[in-house]
């Protein structure tokens, strides 16, 4: 498996900067091993919420995990204020690095994720599909 290790810079939507990272590579779906740094903005949905949390100032990232594809993620943080506050939710788009974040990605390039409805929760879920491995 490899992994790819990405520092982004200050004013980076960190969401997409790690999509962008993923459709530069030759595949289709990763992971999030570990993800540290700070934001400057940060947009979460919390849980069972379905309105996205907007805070602003000086937030650290303690942890970052999740599914990365080119066709729909699904990120998760938890950000603790300068008051050492902890939230924790689904990342949005609109999240701001401040100073830098430092992340490590698993490639895994056998794969295709997809995000398709779920009877059963309601919502569109992670699809794993092994890709084909070419003839020869």
């Amino acid at each position: 498996m490899p992994f790819l290790p990405l520092r982004l810079q200050p004013g980076v939507d960190l969401r997409r900067a790690l999509e962008a990272a993923l459709a530069n590579q030759p595949c289709e779906a990763g992971f999030v091993v570990s993800g540290i740094g700070s934001l400057g903005q940060a947009r979460l949905r919390l849980a069972g919420a379905t309105d996205v949390l907007e805070l602003d100032g000086a937030l650290e990232i303690l942890t970052l995990a999740g599914s990365v594809a080119v066709n729909g993620s699904h990120l998760h943080a938890s950000l603790a204020d300068a008051q050492g506050r902890v939230l924790g939710g689904h990342l949005g788009y609109g999240c701001r690095v401040r100073t830098t974040a430092e992340v490590l990605l698993a490639l895994l390039p056998d794969w295709h994720f997809s995000r398709e409805p779920d009877a059963a929760t309601g919502h569109d879920e992670l699809t794993l599909h092994r890709c084909q491995a070419p003839a020869g």
